[in-house]
């Protein structure tokens, strides 16, 4: 990867970034001020939620409090919060939207995905750092599980989705796109990039991840295969890292829900007929 020059004098910081497709927040990266305890529990909380994302806020502090890391449900809910994290049944919300900005409904139920870009999912996900951490954004093409676009960024500032969404819809352009009901796709800079490109917008029912059952799919083989086996020390390490095993993921990695073939080898395939082995069908 490139290297930005925080002291070039030929060109300036943002404009390096700019043609590197770099966001800011990676180049002025400092580890972030927090306790070696709270790291250590947010480690647990997203290896305890990534093995059994049905746990919640109750569940989870019984299971660290079993291990000997005493943390009050309050905390950990706070903790969830900061992480993006939400357990799959109807409950508390812990990705909440702006009250005045609009829900849409899902249109999957029933749907039968039958070709490539007829449904995307998005979402965000914690990734753990060294002394910190960090959040990674995707769209996944559902038909083939292609990652069409992703993001890293340090905060949860809805730029970096926005930045990875118009990467994508400027290389094509779905049917459905499907989310949670969180603020970043709740809000109309969000929508609007989608339904300017006459995007149908789907959202998950309230407390109901297993809607975007494909997405959080991704991301328990992402963390296992890669985040798990990692100790990243800086933003640049995880993402070069990252961006080595998305690429293994959609090119070399065989998928056994698609008939041993890679997710680019069915993304990029033409004549893909309804009557395919391997059309979903949502229920």
């Amino acid at each position: 990867m490139a290297l930005v020059e925080r002291d070039s004098r030929e060109l300036a910081v943002v404009v390096q970034c700019e043609l590197l497709s770099l966001q800011r927040s990676a180049v002025y990266y400092q580890a972030a001020l927090v306790s070696e305890r709270e790291l250590l529990i947010k480690r647990r909380i997203d290896e305890v939620y990534t093995a059994s994302p049905f746990y919640g806020i109750r569940k989870i502090p019984a299971q660290l409090c079993q291990e000997g890391l005493v943390v009050n449900h309050k905390a950990v809910a706070r903790h969830m919060r900061e992480m993006g994290l939400r357990a799959i049944y109807p409950g508390p919300n812990l990705s909440k939207r702006t009250q005045q900005h609009a829900v849409y409904p899902y249109l999957l139920r029933g749907l039968t995905i039958e070709r490539p870009n007829q449904v995307w999912g998005v979402d965000i996900t914690y990734i753990r750092l060294r002394a910190g951490w960090l959040y990674l954004f995707a769209v996944l093409d559902w038909y083939s599980r292609f990652v069409v676009s992703w993001a890293l960024d340090q905060t949860l500032e809805i730029g970096f989705v926005l930045e990875a969404m118009a990467t994508a819809l400027a290389t094509a352009t779905p049917t459905i796109c499907n989310s949670d009901q969180g603020s970043h796709f709740t809000s109309p800079h969000y929508t609007g990039l989608l339904l300017a490109d006459q995007v149908q917008i789907s959202m998950d029912g309230k407390g109901r991840a297993l809607d975007n059952i494909f997405t959080e799919r991704l991301w328990r083989t992402l963390k296992y295969e890669e985040v798990y086996l990692k100790d990243y020390a800086s933003p640049r390490e995880a993402r070069t890292s990252l961006g080595d095993y998305l690429y293994f993921y959609n090119h070399r990695r065989l998928h056994q829900a698609l008939a041993y073939q890679t997710p680019a080898q069915i993304y990029f395939q033409e004549g893909v007929q309804s009557t395919d082995k391997n059309a979903l069908l949502l229920s």
